[in-house]
């Protein structure tokens, strides 16, 4: 159980620490196209990348911290035991159904993408974007994790 647990925590605390590469990279590209008129498409593409890992990557982590967005007009004052049964089941019947749907049709994707070994289409762009698509499962991959460990911990109970 803590070896669940200590995975999310390292995985999300590595993949938040994408955010400021992600911004620095932002700062070079914006200073060389409107200072120097120099267009760094490749690294365009590479904080499209780092976006993508940190979105797909941090949805696990985001749920097991609790502090998804989420519209709680009749959850808010709610006790703590109904606030987790709401989650419990609501989880139940919408994440786990969204996360096996997610995965099973990526996984076609990625294996294409893999298959032609898809690059970009952007002139100078990167010749990697089956990377990119991979990174698609990590979505309900982290997800399910997390609610298994929920589960497993008694979280909900």
């Amino acid at each position: 159980m803590m070896y669940i647990e200590k995975m999310i925590n390292s995985f999300g605390k590595f993949i938040s620490l994408m955010i400021p590469i992600m911004t620095i990279l932002m700062i070079v590209i914006i200073v060389a196209r409107y200072f120097f008129g120099i267009g760094l498409t490749g690294l365009q593409e590479l904080v499209m990348y780092i976006h993508a890992l940190i979105f797909l990557g941090c949805a696990g982590y985001v749920h097991y911290k609790d502090e998804h967005v989420r519209v709680d007009i009749f959850y808010r004052e709610s006790s703590d035991l109904y606030k987790k049964n709401i989650n419990y089941f609501l989880s139940l019947i919408f994440l786990i159904p969204v996360c096996f749907v997610i995965g099973y049709y990526s996984i076609e994707l990625i294996g294409m993408s893999w298959k032609i070994k898809e690059v970009s289409t952007e002139a100078g762009g990167l010749n990697y974007v089956y990377l990119q698509k991979t990174l698609i499962i990590l979505f309900p991959m982290t997800l399910l994790l997390t609610y298994l460990y929920q589960l497993l911990s008694g979280k909900w109970k």
